[in-house]
């Protein structure tokens, strides 16, 4: 009887070792390698055959490229994250926490396409057909030629699309899904890639569109090696509070378009809606008069959005201050306090300080510094900033506030949404010319702006005589 091996492999990358190892010598991650069988040896053709039937290269000249050749879902959100709509013959893979909409919005994008007359198939290994259909009932009535199968062998999957042809196919999930071929239990490093590399070969090879949805880890990155993004042509995330209706879709890596872009949503009972105007929403609810609080605008790919940014100074008790950032780096939080007590002379080593933006959006663009700078000195001198006032900007280790790209584009956002000043770097006002109906405010250094937010509260004291 054949003796059964077993190999070491990384759940991070992939990487394969006859022996456990305490750092992996591909990724240097510490404690990721799992024993699992090894894979077998795939029997084929002799070499002489394969070469006379393997593909020749063809000039980039004689590759046609046909027009029309996204397919659009019908939900201008993800279309605008894919970079367009879907392309036919890609791999994309959809990853989200448990309970956060991924099944729900490929559930509603197939109904869509489907009403448009697309053979379309729906391969479950989680649910079964009952509660598809009642979830489908749930999200809209349209679309009730959708194919449904709940398989996770994928060799029945691989028959029925080589048999079915469908234009597009939604694996729900990848986890689940096993190789026969493959001794390893499902959901394990070596069926996870074995699986997604099979369905990368029918995608390419068949011309059909295939998602993946892919469980997340706790770290928030999808469950399996990371070699699984590497394979596929787009990665999607789908980041928000299940607990709350907002849901942001956003792209990590896409072959066919921009990584900056997000879509928005808002869960319903009936499913997901699009967020057509993120800027608005964001902003709704945000206090007025109240001290600590600047809306900032931040770019997503081509689309500004504008966001509030909040910040509590207060006197702290203990010996080492605490620092708490929601929503933006707090790496970057630390720095801008210790530019402010250097630079500004602000005595903040002795104040506690929480930086929050509202609405559970994560933003991590550099221009978002002067918002967080003024929300801190507005909190700090307890001066209320006008709701009216935007702010961009990257600011320096020497204080100095500098320029950011797509100015222009910030400016008409805020003017759109009603808001009457704008904050941003001296720089950037040439770029940005003229602008009727709203004042712009160019600051060189965090003193000029320390010293605009003081000034716009004198016509306050002396309305009540201080």
């Amino acid at each position: 009887m054949a003796k059964k091996t077993t190999a070491f492999f990384c759940q991070n990358c992939g990487y394969e070792s006859p022996k456990w190892m305490g750092q992996c010598p591909a990724c240097k991650e510490w404690n990721t390698f799992v024993e699992e069988p090894a894979a077998k040896a795939a029997g084929g053709k002799p070499a002489a055959e394969r070469r006379a039937a393997a593909a020749k290269p063809v000039k980039l000249s004689n590759i046609e490229i046909r027009k029309n050749l996204r397919i659009l879902t019908g939900m201008k959100e993800l279309d605008r994250v894919l970079g367009g709509g879907i392309v036919p013959g890609s791999l994309v893979l959809v990853g989200g926490d448990p309970g956060i909409g991924k099944s729900t919005l490929l559930l509603q994008v197939c109904k869509h396409l489907v009403a448009e007359g697309r053979n379309i198939l729906y391969v479950s290994g989680e649910e079964s057909q009952q509660q598809i259909k009642i979830r489908a009932d749930r999200v809209g009535e349209k679309g009730d030629d959708l194919m449904v199968l709940c398989e996770t062998n994928l060799g029945d999957i691989r028959e029925v699309l080589l048999e079915a042809k469908p234009e597009i196919v939604v694996i729900d999930s990848i986890q689940t899904m096993y190789n026969e071929e493959v001794s390893s239990a499902p959901g394990s490093v070596s069926q996870v890639r074995e699986t997604t590399s099979i369905l990368m070969r029918l995608a390419k090879e068949n011309g059909i569109t295939i998602f993946i949805v892919g469980h997340v880890t706790k770290e928030g990155v999808v469950a399996g090696p990371r070699v699984l993004e590497h394979m596929v042509d787009t990665v999607l995330y789908f980041e928000g509070d299940r607990h709350a209706s907002y849901r942001i879709l956003r792209g990590v890596k896409n072959r066919f378009g921009s990584t900056n872009e997000i879509g928005v949503f808002e869960m319903h009972g009936e499913g997901l809606l699009e967020v057509e105007n993120p800027s608005e929403y964001m902003l709704s609810g945000k206090p007025k008069g109240a001290s600590g609080s600047v809306v900032a605008c931040s770019m997503e790919g081509t689309r500004p959005i504008l966001v509030e940014i909040q910040a509590l100074v207060c006197q702290s008790n203990l010996p080492m201050p605490r620092r708490t950032a929601a929503g933006t780096d707090y790496n970057r939080v630390n720095l801008l306090m210790a530019v402010l007590e250097k630079r500004g002379g602000l005595r903040l080593g002795v104040f506690d300080a929480y930086v929050n933006i509202a609405g559970g959006i994560r933003m991590n663009e550099p221009a978002m510094d002067l918002g967080i700078v003024m929300a801190i000195i507005s909190s700090y001198k307890d001066a209320p900033i006008d709701e009216k006032t935007v702010a961009f900007g990257e600011v320096g280790l020497s204080g100095e506030v500098r320029s950011i790209s797509q100015a222009p584009a910030r400016v008409r956002e805020a003017k759109k949404l009603g808001f009457q000043t704008v904050v941003l770097p001296s720089v950037c006002l040439k770029s940005v010319g003229q602008a009727e109906g709203i004042r712009l405010v160019g600051v060189r250094t965090i003193r000029d702006v320390m010293s605009w937010i003081l000034k716009s509260q004198e016509p306050e004291k002396a309305l009540f005589g201080e």
